[in-house]
């Protein structure tokens, strides 16, 4: 079975690899952001379907990340390279930063208040006009003559994106991600034992961030410019339906969520302007017939039907009376 799932693995990545040679440009763009939408999407499901944690405003650390390279190479004049170092890093050292204050909290004060530090980020990213560019944002962000052709561009994010994947999955299948598992189902419990659960949620909100600041590094990496709503909280609420149609207990669920909502946004911009209002109805459709989307519903149909295996009775000589 596992050898199966490796299989299937390595023929999806090289079928991906091998889009540019047969799909026009925008299809292979719309890949793209879907990969990169995809590992954000992934990264917020660390602290929310692994984690327990109400995230509201996962999309901050997308926008540090993505304005870290964008500043560095146009305002300091950062070779690209460190650009791309530097974003992830700055996204987890915000990740830290509103973690130690989040993370005295529970649930609903805890979504909260990383709503409101984020949207803090986001005003400061919208009227500091000398450094951020306000409202234009950046464009036309240089970089090496290799990375501006958009099949280059695919190939780093695609490999970036997969090389992320497998880092989630292993610390999620870690020590440090069952205790995370537990720590959702049951805090009081797992503190009573002794384990720190402050602890292991700011570390997972570091993790969660860092990885947003790679997809946000990689969408520059794909536009080559930045802007405001990348940090607004329609953005991370995007970001949380994508978790929710998917299904937000399951690993693959954020990226199939995040296939169907980047393409359903593009479809529906060709023809309406009111995508936000999509989203809603979207929303309000997955808590009352999806709670647990698409391969989480799967998966608990497929658990239902699938034959249990025949309890044997105990030999007469083992009956107790």
């Amino acid at each position: 079975m596992v050898n199966g799932i490796r299989v299937a693995v390595a023929v999806l990545v090289a079928t991906l690899a091998a889009a540019p040679a047969f799909l026009p440009p925008f299809s292979v763009y719309l890949l793209a952001l879907i990969l990169v939408t995809g590992l954000l999407a992934t990264s917020l499901n660390l602290v929310l379907g692994y984690g327990g944690l109400y995230q509201f405003h996962h999309a901050v650390f997308y926008g540090i990340g993505a304005y870290t390279l964008a500043i560095g190479i146009t305002k300091l004049h950062w070779p690209a390279w460190v650009g791309f170092l530097a974003g992830p890093v700055a996204a987890a050292a915000a990740g830290f930063l509103i973690g130690l204050f989040c993370v005295r909290l529970t649930r609903l004060y805890f979504g909260m208040l990383q709503l409101s530090l984020g949207s803090f980020v986001w005003i400061v990213a919208l009227r500091w006009y000398p450094v951020t560019g306000g409202d234009n944002g950046l464009h036309g962000i240089p970089l090496p003559g290799d990375l501006q052709s958009l099949p280059t561009a695919y190939l780093v994010i695609l490999g970036t994106v997969a090389a992320s994947l497998l880092a989630l999955w292993a610390v999620v299948r870690s020590p440090f991600g069952l205790t995370l598992q537990a720590i959702r189902d049951n805090p009081q419990r797992c503190q009573v034992v002794g384990i720190d659960v402050q602890r292991h949620q700011l570390a997972a909100m570091v993790v969660a961030a860092f990885f947003a600041g790679v997809a946000g590094v990689l969408y520059v990496l794909l536009e080559r410019s930045v802007f405001p709503s990348m940090l607004f909280w329609v953005l991370s609420l995007e970001i949380l339906v994508m978790c929710l149609l998917g299904g937000w207990f399951t690993f693959l669920g954020p990226l199939l969520g995040a296939a169907l909502v980047v393409t359903l946004r593009t479809l529906a911009g060709r023809h309406t302007e009111y995508w936000t209002l999509i989203l809603g109805v979207l929303l309000i459709l997955l808590i009352f017939f999806l709670p647990e989307g698409i391969l989480g519903t799967a998966r608990a149909w497929w658990e239902a039907r699938r034959p249990q295996p025949a309890v044997r009775p105990a030999p007469a000589g083992d009956a107790r009376g």
